[in-house]
């Protein structure tokens, strides 16, 4: 009997397009045996279903900072209890949260009480990604030992050629394994 410990992972998905490839990350993560916790925002849940990542993770999926039935809310919770926390796909307007300590919904809150590791996979438009504000922001996490993965280049969701596209799911759990295994 095998009894190590599962690694927990948070697993925040925000409102970008590419919302649709972190149900495969979800899959492979969990494929890959670790315990799997899903962060839905308001705008990733106008592209993706709750439901999904429940039944991918097996676990429940927090999509509202209020609708934890217990005395101690369970994002703090996972903040405590997580070896890793993953966003992906990361949004600007992520991104311009975390870096200024912004804590408006589930995922902002655990992201400022976690105190592990994180890694982001930025997903936007080009110009976005371009843009001297959020460049400064990466800037400022990156400084703060915050781990990025792409964006990569190519055809992005509104037809534009660039950089911007999320990293594919295989390369992000490639470098969750080796985060967790530093």
């Amino acid at each position: 009997m095998n009894t190590e410990k599962k690694k927990k992972i948070i697993l925040g998905v925000t409102g970008g397009i590419a919302a649709y490839k972190s149900a495969e990350l979800c899959s492979q993560l969990c494929k890959a045996s670790y315990d799997v916790h899903v962060i839905m925002t308001a705008s990733a849940q106008k592209l993706m279903t709750e439901r999904c990542f429940l039944t991918l993770s097996r676990n429940p999926v927090i999509c509202n900072l209020w609708d934890v039935p217990e005395w101690r809310p369970e994002h703090i919770e996972l903040s405590e209890s997580a070896d890793l926390l993953v966003v992906a796909p990361c949004t600007a307007n992520f991104i311009g949260k975390y870096t200024h300590g912004i804590a408006d919904d589930a995922l902002t809150t655990t992201a400022m009480a976690f105190r592990g590791k994180v890694l982001l996979a930025p997903a936007m438009n080009t110009r976005m990604w371009e843009a001297p504000a959020l460049q400064e922001n990466c800037r400022i996490l990156r400084n703060r030992g915050v781990y990025f993965i792409g964006p990569e280049s190519g055809r992005l969701a509104c037809g534009d050629e660039g950089r911007g596209r999320m990293s594919e799911p295989a390369d992000i759990a490639a470098e969750v394994r080796r985060l967790l295994s530093e």
